[in-house]
């Protein structure tokens, strides 16, 4: 994949300069629009992709800067993006918004953990309401609210096409680590997103999806298994979650089994707020958790 390509005659892909194991080859920024410009996800603050970008704008005028999400790697460039180009930054809200009742409890123990590339000091210039309705130029953008990997996460359809963030992408299942991410909430965003008709998903990171709703599909189907797997896990026992992501993770390298434990987390507290599972003492990465028999 290069660093750009030219998706539709009004929709060019540029790829930030930051592969990783969470990041694929890098971040995908758009750039949407013939005369006035949407740029969705600027990337990361990285002065090489600021200068590929405003290449790629040019003389022309950027209506406004959408953001997917606060990770640090889609977000951070958006103030320097807006400075260069006199854009207003909107999104769903800062990185705490949008958050269930569960996450916010959680994020008052400081022993929660989490906060993985979480850009903290983001700040939209506006807010956007889910289903809300963009005019860019000649274009129509609308925002959908999809909570799950971040509380703040939304995703944007432009005619049959949906930009996905972090929610969706084809190589890979999304990261959901509480209390930014959860679990509940990512189930329910999923199946809201299966019920939208769109040819095509352009994801943050990796290729475009055209097949998003079997792609969609799969996805819920992985993490029912996922959970499926941790309930018969506990059958046979009270675990902490080291010891459930060595049961479950068995072909997943060694590296990544920090970021399962996040995700078995995830499934832990969605399980727990259901009463499907009890945490020993209090919900936390470190309880033991076990599984609650049915009345």
């Amino acid at each position: 994949m290069t660093n750009r390509v030219e998706l539709a005659p009004s929709l060019t892909l540029l790829r930030a300069d930051n592969p990783s194991p969470m990041t694929a080859e890098g971040t995908n920024s758009y750039i949407l629009g013939m005369s006035e410009l949407a740029v969705i996800d600027p990337g990361p603050d990285e002065s090489a992709h600021l200068a590929r970008l405003l290449d790629v704008i040019g003389p022309r005028a950027v209506g406004c800067i959408l953001v997917t999400h606060s990770h640090k790697d889609h977000s951070a460039l958006a103030p320097r993006l807006a400075q260069a180009t006199g854009a207003p930054v909107l999104a769903f809200g800062d990185s705490k918004a949008g958050r269930s009742e569960q996450m916010k409890s959680l994020a008052a123990n400081d022993t929660i953990g989490g906060g993985e590339g979480i850009d903290l000091t983001f700040a939209p210039d506006r807010c956007l309401q889910d289903g809300e309705v963009l005019q860019v130029g000649a274009e129509t953008i609308t925002a959908i609210w999809t909570p799950g990997h971040m509380s703040n996460h939304m995703c944007f359809q432009w005619r049959d096409r949906l930009f996905t963030g972090d929610h969706v992408m084809g190589w890979a299942p999304s990261l959901v680590s509480p209390p930014d991410g959860d679990m509940s909430a990512y189930m329910r965003a999923l199946e809201r997103l299966g019920q939208i008709d769109t040819s095509a998903y352009h994801p943050g990171h990796g290729a475009v999806i055209d097949r998003p709703r079997e792609r969609v599909a799969e996805l819920i189907v992985h993490r029912r298994a996922r959970e499926t797997a941790l309930l018969k896990a506990l059958r046979n026992g009270p675990a902490q979650i080291a010891a459930l992501v060595d049961r479950i993770y068995t072909n997943v390298p060694q590296g990544l089994h920090k970021a399962a434990a996040r995700n078995v987390f995830a499934h832990l507290a969605d399980l727990h707020a259901r009463d499907i599972v009890h945490a020993q003492p209090a919900l936390s990465p470190n309880a033991v958790f076990s599984y609650k028999m049915p009345n």
